[in-house]
């Protein structure tokens, strides 16, 4: 219909190219930083027996969301470990934890910078509608070109893809916080750091672990796919079982990242009603 075409996509490789370029050095740097973040979690729990670790994370289950879901979590870690997937498991576990970690640290401070400021908000929330709306499988390019291939490029994908609902739901959250809770914290004398950690983010917090409870589970959405740029773990199986057309090898591994999906859904949820207001008031 046009004889001229915008040579967007010219644009986007030649920025792609100049970053790369450019600070070629902070990616190798963050790069290592991650490498080093998920190697430790791998290490620590490959060197604890697989009984102990299994009866841990079943104690915390069973302290945090109840004693159906510790047993939920036991009989899962166990039929996980008979079906051969504990190593896999454990691979994944390290880059869902290294994702979540990364994702809160700066998804929490962007929260807090959008609730304080419209001016942020009105900037972060194209950018979140961008990052949550873009097809997952398009932030794997740009991962690989910066961080090659592994687990690094997984876990840089996973943060983009997962970071919007906790920055959205802790906007959300402090801008919830009735207005007279500050007008009282005013009143006292309390500074803006006062006001936010001792009164805004208590009676938000239902409302922040919703958000780190949807980016988890977003976290996991993203396992299969980071195994196609060779993140290690479940969704390597999953893949595995899909090239050899194994359906049992591909339910297997499927059911695992269902277990642990469960398990954190569970946990994070009751975290989430243990820091109500009904808890902290």
């Amino acid at each position: 219909m046009f004889d001229f075409r915008i040579p967007l996509r010219d644009w986007v490789e030649a920025i792609v190219a100049w970053l790369v370029d450019q600070f070629g050095g902070f990616f190798d740097g963050f790069a290592f930083v991650v490498d080093t973040v998920v190697s430790t979690f791998l290490n620590v729990m490959q060197a604890s027996p697989i009984l102990l670790l299994v009866a841990i994370l079943a104690v915390i289950a069973t302290l945090l969301a109840g004693w159906r879901i510790g047993v939920f979590a036991a009989v899962g870690l166990l039929l996980i470990e008979n079906m051969g997937l504990w190593t896999p498991f454990l691979q994944t576990l390290s880059l869902v934890l290294t994702a979540q970690l990364l994702i809160i640290v700066v998804g929490l401070p962007l929260g807090i910078l959008a609730a304080a400021s419209d001016s942020a908000e009105r900037i972060l929330r194209p950018v979140l509608d961008f990052m949550q709306t873009m097809p997952a499988f398009v932030y794997l390019i740009p991962a690989v070109i910066f961080f090659g291939i592994g687990l690094v490029p997984g876990v840089v994908a996973t943060f983009i893809f997962a970071i919007p609902p906790l920055v959205r739901l802790v906007n959300l959250g402090i801008r919830q916080v009735p207005a007279d809770l500050i007008e009282a914290a005013d009143a006292f004398g309390s500074t803006q750091w006062q006001k936010l950690v001792k009164v805004q983010m208590p009676v938000a917090m239902p409302t922040i672990m919703a958000g780190i409870n949807q980016s988890i589970m977003l976290n996991l959405s993203m396992v299969v796919i980071a195994g196609m740029i060779g993140a290690r773990g479940l969704g390597a199986e999953v893949l595995r079982g899909i090239q050899r057309i194994n359906v049992g090898q591909g339910f297997e591994a499927g059911l695992a990242v269902v277990i642990l999906a469960i398990v954190l859904d569970r946990i994070t949820a009751a975290l989430g009603k243990a820091g109500g207001p009904t808890k902290t008031g």
